[in-house]
């Protein structure tokens, strides 16, 4: 493999069909991952987490006969508390997971080329790094600790926080006999009494639709959260509403909304990747908060899934409970750190 450092974001963004190319083989196919999301999170910094001004592109790319084989989408920001170093784009608030970008055939000579890379090349801004956001079962990470091990290299992995998904089944009445019989009865009391008290409704945003006026109301549902109130600046609105744009624009959008009476009660903002449902965010209308909104469209959502195929719905970081009332079984998402002299 040959390694080249891409510092010029023009030079990256020349990559696009390569890099789709290299996403479809890929050995983790995230949404995160995808060329749409990594250039709409480097424009905006991750809506705002990171300072302009101190961040720079350090994209490390891998060719063999001049195919693209493999890629490290990093770059190095600091602020307070944060020094320079090497890290995901992508990293850490808005992507729930991330890795390299390579075929699991090739994935163990891809790392070990990069660390030597890493280690030797000129132009890189730093050689440590601090990489976020490895789902706990990622090959990526057993092979970065085999290497530094045999080099005898120091680094440092953590759990960072749990991340449950739901493992869809064939049918809808065979996914709620595998939840406890608690909330089976109380996800299916839930649907009946919406129906009983409200014309109730759903859909999936398309691009028949304004996408601007969908996502500006499913903002405003996730400031009726007192959580998500700092969350959403200005320039976080912006990111959202832009990855919501790209997503659209490619197919792997998935924003829904229930409706009672007319009016939207809750919404859901989850991509598309692979066989799974990736759930990202999600809002609700608190004049409806006696019928549960957000769980009757979670219910909705799911057997969608399963009338699709689909093998997952990844509810992706946090522990909330609901996730795990609803059939959610953990894994988690892992830190790596190391210093490359």
């Amino acid at each position: 493999m040959q390694f080249s450092l891409i510092t010029d974001p023009a030079e990256w963004h020349s990559l696009e069909l390569e890099w789709q190319a290299l996403a479809a083989r890929t050995h983790r196919p995230l949404p995160f991952l995808e060329f749409w999301y990594q250039k709409t999170w480097w424009q905006t910094l991750g809506g705002g987490e990171w300072p302009t001004e101190t961040s720079q592109l350090q994209l490390i790319i891998a060719r063999q006969d001049g195919l693209l084989l493999g890629a490290a989408p990093l770059f190095t920001s600091e602020k307070v508390d944060n020094p320079t170093t090497l890290r995901f784009i992508g990293q850490i608030e808005v992507s729930d997971y991330l890795d390299f970008l390579c075929p699991l055939s090739e994935l163990k000579a891809f790392i070990t080329g990069l660390l030597d890379f890493i280690q030797t090349a000129p132009g890189l801004v730093s050689r440590a790094l601090d990489l976020a956001n490895f789902q706990d079962d990622s090959p990526s990470l057993s092979i970065l600790r085999e290497l530094c091990e045999q080099k005898g290299i120091q680094y440092e992995s953590e759990i960072l926080q749990p991340s449950p998904f739901i493992p869809m089944k064939s049918e809808w009445e065979e996914y709620l006999a595998s939840i406890s019989k608690k909330q089976r009865h109380e996800i299916r009391r839930k649907l009946r009494n919406a129906d009983a008290h409200h014309e109730t409704d759903w859909y999936i945003v398309t691009a028949e639709h304004d996408l601007q006026e969908e996502m500006q109301a499913f903002l405003n549902m996730m400031r009726t959260d007192p959580s998500k109130v700092a969350f959403l600046t200005p320039e976080m609105e912006i990111f959202l509403s832009q990855a919501a744009a790209r997503a659209l624009e490619v197919g792997q959008l998935h924003l829904t909304f229930l409706i009672l009476d007319g009016q939207k009660a809750a919404g859901y903002l989850s991509f598309l990747a692979g066989s799974k449902l990736w759930v990202y965010n999600s809002g609700w209308n608190p004049d409806f908060s006696c019928c549960s909104p957000g769980w009757v469209l979670l219910a909705k959502v799911i057997n969608w899934a399963i009338e699709q195929g689909l093998t997952e719905v990844d509810m992706m970081r946090g522990d909330e409970e609901y996730k795990y009332r609803i059939g959610g079984i953990d894994r988690h998402v892992i830190s790596f750190k190391t210093q490359l002299l």
